[in-house]
């Protein structure tokens, strides 16, 4: 790794570690969570190509099931957040088998209506309260040792498990699985053609996908002590396409950046009653008209034309 990317790293770690001594550490949990929803959004779009509706039907699935593990079963925080996960990723499979028969629009349609489907099964479920929600969930404590209701402690560990998940997002976009997946993004009958099973890949990266999607909604729950039926609501997914855009498609750092800027903008803006969504949109449309390639997109752009061409090698002439 080059020193430079060695440095960022370096300055970025020492602002994660200082950041909850100067803001309300709940409202930095909520952020990392929602960073870590569009970073799974964004492997499945931004890497694999595939436009997703459905995502908060992942994010809620394992909300509900952490809660209902710690609240009514009394299960470790530990221990719900790993059944929460794995609950989304068998959600992710049954509804990836489905969606990946059909390719652009019909694909998108799919998964919202699959989602859709999800919404109101937590809304009819009488376990999940309703508009209400599952309330009063304890955090509970990581081991039996650190005391999570602590939210210093917790936002430690939510930060713990959220860089660990940004890391697994960097190391499959970079594996060979990842160049598959970027290549069948760019040219699938090619991919198909190199003897690829892109059917396969699509489905994995779907799975993989929903499984870091629902991870967010387990830690959501445990920051926010509820699990809500907003989760399962479809514009949570047009969140994740509203942060995804928002801080660049495609770029590993785009999500967590729109991911921080949305979270600031909600809450500098919460005192504006409903016009906090139309200021929302209004800066949206502001920010993609100036950055077509989200921010971090275009700051990379930026930065990548302001390198020198290299200096093409001499030729040797015949005698």
């Amino acid at each position: 790794m080059k020193a430079p990317t060695l440095l960022w790293i370096g300055l970025a770690g020492l602002l994660a570690v200082a950041a909850p001594f100067a803001v309300y550490p709940v409202l930095l949990m909520q952020a990392l969570c929602l960073a870590l929803f569009a970073s799974a959004f964004n492997l499945l779009l931004g890497f694999g190509g595939l436009l997703s509706f459905g995502h908060a039907a992942f994010l809620a699935t394992a909300a509900y099931v952490t809660a209902l593990a710690v609240r009514d079963f009394g299960l470790p925080a530990s221990l719900a957040i790993v059944l929460g996960t794995a609950c989304a990723a068998l959600l992710g499979a049954a509804m990836g088998a489905l969606a990946i028969r059909r390719a652009g629009i019909y694909f998108s349609m799919i998964t919202l209506a699959l989602a859709q489907m999800v919404y109101f099964f937590f809304l009819q479920a009488p376990w999940t309260g309703a508009e209400d929600g599952m309330q009063g969930v304890p955090r509970g404590t990581l081991f039996g040792i650190v005391d999570l209701n602590d939210n210093l402690a917790m936002y430690f560990f939510v930060l713990a498990v959220c860089v660990g998940a940004f890391a697994l997002i960097r190391r499959i976009v970079h594996s060979p699985f990842g160049e598959v997946l970027q290549a069948i993004r760019e040219n699938e009958p090619r991919a198909i053609s190199l003897g690829y099973d892109v059917a396969r890949t699509k489905l994995l990266a779907f799975v993989l996908s929903a499984a870091l999607a629902g991870l967010a909604g387990a830690l959501k729950t445990l920051v926010m002590q509820l699990a809500s039926l907003n989760d399962a609501h479809w514009h949570t997914s047009g969140d994740a396409i509203l942060m995804t855009l928002l801080g660049g498609l495609g770029t590993l750092l785009g999500p967590i950046v729109g991911a921080f800027l949305l979270t600031g903008l909600h809450h500098g803006l919460s005192g504006m009653g409903s016009w906090v969504l139309v200021l929302s949109g209004l800066v949206f449309m502001a920010t993609v008209m100036v950055f077509r390639r989200g921010v971090v997109g275009q700051i990379q752009h930026l930065w990548a034309r302001r390198k020198p061409a290299p200096t093409p090698a001499p030729q040797l002439q015949s005698s």
